[in-house]
C-alpha cells in the first residue's frame, strides 16, 4: 500500500467533517524539558477514532442495511457519530467493560445499541454475526486500511500544525491509532508504543514474534483492552520501542494533566504521558517530544447530574 497517497487522500476526504484538533507545549510535568501535545480528546465523540470512521463510510459504498461496529466505547461513539451525521442506520455492540458513560454517550447518537457480557472480544464476534446476518458494512474499530488511513490523518494534521519533536509517544490498544502514524511517518519521526502493563496486545505479540492473545485489565481496559493486536499494526509496529505503565503512573498522568491544564481525560489519554512521567521512556538529552492525548472520555461522567 501506498500509505502516504492514502492518508492524504483521507485527510482530504475527512475535511469539513472531523475537527482540527489544537496543539500546545508544556513545561508543567516536572520533567525538566517541554512536551508537545496534540489535544485529540477535543474530536468529535471525544476520541481521535471519529478520522477513522468518517474515512471509511465516505471511501465505501454504504448497503442499505447501514454499519455495525463493535467497540469498547470510543470507536462506537464515533462509528454512530459518523453514521448519524451522513444518514446511514448504525447498530454498535459494547462489552459491559465500556461503562456507563460511553455507553450513554452512543446512546445520544440515536444509534441501535447492545451491550454484551465480557469484554472487547465478545462484542466483535455478535458484530461479525450480525454482519453475516444482515449485510451491514463492518466499521473495524483497527484493523482495516480505511480505519488506519483514517487515524493516520490525525499526524499528518499535526506536522501542518508545525510539529517539532523527534519522538512521538503513542498510547496503544487494538493498534490502529499506532499503525496511522507509522503509516504517515515512515521512520521520519521515531514513534514509542505505550501500554499499560495489565492491557499489552502489541508488546506481547513484539515478544513473541506473532500476534498472541492477552487477558486485558486494568483501568485503561475499556479503550485499550484489545486481547489481541491488529495485523497492520503488528506489520507496520516492526522493531519499534514499546513501554509499558503500571495504572498508578496513568492516573499520576491523568492529575498533571488536570492540575497543569485544567486537561480532563480518561485514563487512555494520559497513557502516552504516562510513560514519561513514570521514566517508562526516558529521551535522550536534546530529544524533543511529544505525546498524542488521544481520549476525553472519564466515567463517571464527572459533570452527570
Amino acid at each position: 500500500m501506498n500509505w502516504k497517497n492514502d492518508i492524504s487522500a483521507a485527510s482530504d476526504r475527512i475535511a469539513g467533517h472531523a475537527q482540527i484538533t489544537p496543539v500546545m507545549q508544556s513545561a508543567a510535568f516536572e520533567l525538566g524539558y517541554p512536551v508537545e501535545m496534540k489535544l485529540e480528546h477535543m474530536q468529535h465523540t471525544g476520541s481521535f477514532k471519529a478520522r477513522g470512521a468518517f474515512n471509511t463510510l465516505l471511501s465505501m459504498n454504504v448497503p442499505a442495511a447501514g454499519v455495525v461496529a463493535a467497540s469498547g466505547g470510543n470507536h462506537g461513539a464515533a462509528a454512530a457519530y459518523a453514521a448519524q451525521s451522513l444518514g446511514y442506520p448504525a447498530k454498535i455492540f459494547v462489552p459491559e467493560l465500556a461503562g456507563p458513560s460511553k455507553i450513554s454517550l452512543i446512546r445520544k447518537t440515536g444509534a441501535d445499541l447492545s451491550v454484551v457480557s465480557g469484554e472487547y472480544a465478545n462484542a466483535l464476534t455478535e458484530a461479525q454475526a450480525y454482519e453475516e446476518a444482515t449485510g451491514a458494512m463492518q466499521i473495524h474499530a483497527y484493523d482495516a486500511p480505511a480505519t488506519v488511513a483514517g487515524q493516520g490523518t490525525c499526524f499528518a494534521e499535526w506536522d501542518r500544525q508545525g510539529l517539532e519533536a523527534d519522538t512521538v509517544l503513542i498510547a496503544v490498544g487494538g493498534g490502529g491509532l499506532i499503525a496511522g502514524a507509522l503509516a504517515w511517518y515512515q521512520g521520519a519521526r521515531k514513534v514509542v508504543a505505550v501500554e499499560p502493563e495489565t492491557s499489552c496486545a502489541l508488546n506481547a505479540a513484539l515478544k513473541a514474534g506473532h500476534p498472541v492473545d492477552v487477558t486485558v485489565s486494568g483501568i485503561a481496559a475499556n479503550a485499550l483492552g484489545a486481547r489481541r493486536i491488529g495485523s497492520i499494526c503488528f506489520e507496520l509496529a516492526q522493531g519499534i520501542a514499546s513501554v509499558l505503565v503500571p495504572d498508578e503512573a496513568i492516573t499520576q498522568a491523568q492529575q498533571m494533566l488536570w492540575y497543569s491544564h485544567r486537561i480532563l481525560v480518561e485514563p487512555a489519554g494520559a497513557t502516552a504521558l504516562a510513560a514519561l512521567i513514570s521514566g517508562a521512556y526516558k529521551p535522550e538529552p536534546g530529544e524533543r517530544v511529544a505525546v498524542l492525548i488521544c481520549g476525553g472520555n472519564i466515567s463517571p461522567d464527572p459533570l452527570a447530574s
